[in-house]
């Protein structure tokens, strides 16, 4: 609104400021021009009346100086002039309404009748006997019996005052409007870079820092504009920063590994990042409670270490399990100068770490079991060669041949062992070859028909070649094919069956492997292709042909150097399905 804006407020109060001295002013003025025309006007009468008496004193025609006292007296007025025994004579007037002034009159009135007996000049305002006319009378006394009398109506007098008060209120009107148009130039003058000053600050709040005020003017006003101008500039420099150490920081949480948790002292939220947030949602989960992002609250475990260090004003360190992971939690407190306004917590998920350690010593300890048998085998028949307990030569050869197989597979579990090293170190060698898919995968399958058909297992093999043509390592991909058809066959029971479906496309070679032997446990599926695993079942049957528990782990680090996927499906006594993919034209 105009009268609450500064503008309104200034030229208001300039108008009011203004309006109020001339007010005053015009009472002033008005109260001494009415008391300077009635002293004017009785100073004229009083001037006539003594001119009239300096002539009564040197004329002695009586007409002479009736007519020479006609002259010089206003004609608005009367002069009379009272003889003692003579009479008197009064002048002509042209106001009518001015009565002349008769003996009765003076007689009644002490004052004038004064003047004859007192020898008294007078000065009175008074109303005409007989009529409501006011007039002002002024009388000097001539001689002992002779006085002169001055007067005239006030009607003369308050038209002068009329005068007089128009051409004051006229001069108060222009006054006021030209005071009106000043205090609108001013205020608007001074207001205009208020104004100005003040929509930059809403662009400010706006977060629009290039904002500059105009400099029109080099006084107090113009320095208030120079310094908001310097605060824009400052102030941006300073946003910047902030957006800068925000944005870094906000970078370095966002790409950290371990979670982290900001908080203040009522244990609400303030900063996580995604790793925090997956641990947060694992708890939600755990604890089967709904994820509102509208009324998060701190899991149970965090508030409580939370007002440990609140209290203590020291870091905590807890572990927690969650959803079969292991999280470690250290907290800190946060300080606001001697005061702790809160905690930040940073949780580390150590499953890998201890799943690594784990399988570090699983490792060593399948490692000791696989040797063992054979070391003891080994030991225990050359003993008895040595003893000579195998008498016959066939029975040292059958005890040497034990040695032999055994020895055998000691250098496979080795020589597997090297391998797997090199993949898993990234050492791993590809001789890319285009190789022919169909009489690749004829030339595969064949080897396996016999050992199939010992096992009265049927061996079966669907192609859907698109692109006849891919690009692999011919001998490692074998490798695969020879891990996993052998795994389904001696997994695979009488009168079972393996299915085998290549399908070569322009994007891929895509294989599946499918038998109807006892399958793997649903536990041990995420396992499965980890060094030295074996399901319980696989090591209860076909004792003859244990494996060493590596072949699906160099599988799969060999799907993984061609840059493809291997997955496997199983249920439990209802038979397995593994599934590889690797790209056709791929280039190392």
């Amino acid at each position: 609104m105009f009268w609450r804006s500064v503008v309104g407020k200034l030229a208001v109060t300039i108008l009011l400021l203004v309006s109020f001295v001339l007010f005053i002013l015009t009472i002033l003025l008005l109260e001494f021009f009415e008391n300077f025309h009635i002293h004017e006007a009785e100073k004229d009468l009083m001037q006539t009346a003594t001119k009239v008496s300096y002539m009564i004193e040197q004329y002695n025609n009586d007409d002479l100086l009736y007519e020479t006292t006609d002259r010089i007296k206003d004609p608005s007025s009367r002069v009379a002039i009272v003889y003692q025994d003579d009479g008197l004579w009064v002048s002509p007037s042209n106001n009518d309404n001015l009565s002349k002034l008769t003996e009765k009159w003076i007689n009644n009135d002490k004052d004038l009748s004064g003047v004859l007996t007192n020898q008294e000049k007078i000065r009175k305002q008074t109303i005409i006997p007989g009529t409501d006319v006011e007039i002002m009378i002024v009388g000097i006394p001539v001689s002992n019996d002779e006085a002169v009398f001055v007067y005239q109506s006030l009607d003369v007098v308050d038209q002068t005052k009329a005068e007089t008060t128009k051409i004051i209120f006229l001069a108060a009107g222009i006054a006021i409007i030209l005071t009106t148009i000043f205090a609108f130039f001013l205020s608007t003058r001074i207001t205009s870079p208020l104004i100005k000053m003040r929509e930059a600050a809403f662009d400010l709040t706006r977060g629009e820092f290039n904002t500059k005020v105009p400099i029109l003017t080099h006084d107090e006003i113009g320095e208030l504009a120079m310094a908001f101008n310097r605060m824009g500039r400052q102030l941006k420099f300073h946003i910047n920063a902030l957006r800068q150490e925000k944005e870094q920081l906000s970078g370095i949480v966002t790409s950290m590994a371990d979670g982290v948790i900001t908080m203040n002292r009522n244990g609400d939220m303030i900063v996580t990042n995604p790793p925090a947030e997956r641990f947060i949602q694992d708890w939600y989960f755990e604890n089967s409670l709904p994820v509102n992002e509208e009324n998060r609250k701190l899991p149970n475990e965090l508030n409580q270490i939370l007002q440990e260090v609140i209290h203590g004003e020291k870091e905590a360190l807890k572990e927690i399990s969650l959803q079969g992971r292991n999280w470690v939690m250290i907290m800190t407190p946060l300080y606001d100068q001697t005061y702790v306004r809160g905690a930040v917590a940073v949780i580390r998920d150590m499953t890998e770490e201890r799943r690594l350690d784990k399988l570090r010593k699983d490792f060593i300890a399948n490692v000791s079991h696989e040797l063992r048998t054979p070391i003891s085998l080994l030991q225990g028949y050359s003993e008895a060669i040595v003893d000579n307990v195998a008498e016959s030569p066939e029975e040292k050869n059958d005890l040497a041949q034990i040695i032999h197989e055994e020895t055998l597979r000691m250098g496979r579990l080795v020589n597997e062992l090297l391998d797997l090293a090199r993949m898993e170190a990234g050492h791993i060698q590809l001789n890319l070859e285009t190789v022919e898919v169909e009489p690749f995968i004829d030339r595969i399958l064949k080897k396996f028909k016999g050992i199939a058909d010992d096992n009265d297992i049927t061996l079966n093999l669907t192609k859907k070649i698109t692109k006849p043509v891919v690009n692999c390592d011919p001998d490692r991909i074998e490798q695969v094919f020879t891990n996993l058809i052998d795994n389904a066959i001696r997994h695979t029971g009488l009168n079972g069956y393996v299915n085998v479906t290549v399908e070569s496309t322009t994007a891929e070679l895509h294989v599946m492997i499918e038998d109807s032997g006892s399958g793997i446990p649903e536990d041990d599926l995420p396992f499965i292709f980890e060094r030295f695993y074996k399901a319980d079942k696989s090591r209860e049957r076909n004792a003859k042909k244990k494996g060493t528990g590596l072949g699906l782990a160099i599988a799969k680090n060999i799907i993984d150097a061609h840059h493809g996927t291997i997955s496997v499906q199983s249920k439990l006594n209802q038979g397995t399905t593994f599934i590889f993919k690797v790209p056709a034209d791929f280039n190392d």
